[in-house]
């Protein structure tokens, strides 16, 4: 009955821009944490940012901080991921959850990357150099 269904992803060239939105049906993103995380080949599954229940956001993944930006819309039931400056790096294939378990280190708290209970079919982000 929940289902999160990513899209937006693509090609572009380093130094481009990309929106990614994550609709959610049979869920309220108001309700739970939201996270979008990534996985790039031979890699293993690594949190970009997310919101927690209350609204408010968890820090940025360092890689990325200050080139994207998470925004949700509640009216749409959608979360997105602006996404600015590509690298080539950035290449990955990116999902989108909910309900995701908190933890907190060295006075910071994140989504787990691997503690969701919802999770999206993913959308491919391929940047050129």
């Amino acid at each position: 009955q929940v289902q999160l269904v990513e899209s937006g992803g693509g090609s572009v060239q380093a130094g481009g821009s990309l929106r990614l939105s994550c609709a959610a049906s049979g869920y309220s993103l108001s309700t739970g944490s939201m996270g979008w995380f990534r996985q790039a080949p031979g890699k293993g599954r690594e949190g970009v940012g997310g919101i927690y229940s209350g609204g408010s956001s968890t820090p940025y993944s360092d890689s990325v901080k200050g080139r994207f930006a998470i925004s949700q819309d509640n009216a749409k039931n959608t979360l997105y991921l602006q996404m600015n400056s590509l690298k080539p790096e950035d290449t990955a294939m990116y999902y989108c959850a909910a309900e995701c378990e908190i933890y907190c280190r060295a006075g910071s708290c994140y989504l787990s990357p691997g503690h969701c209970r919802y999770w999206g079919q993913g959308t491919q982000v391929t940047v050129s150099s």
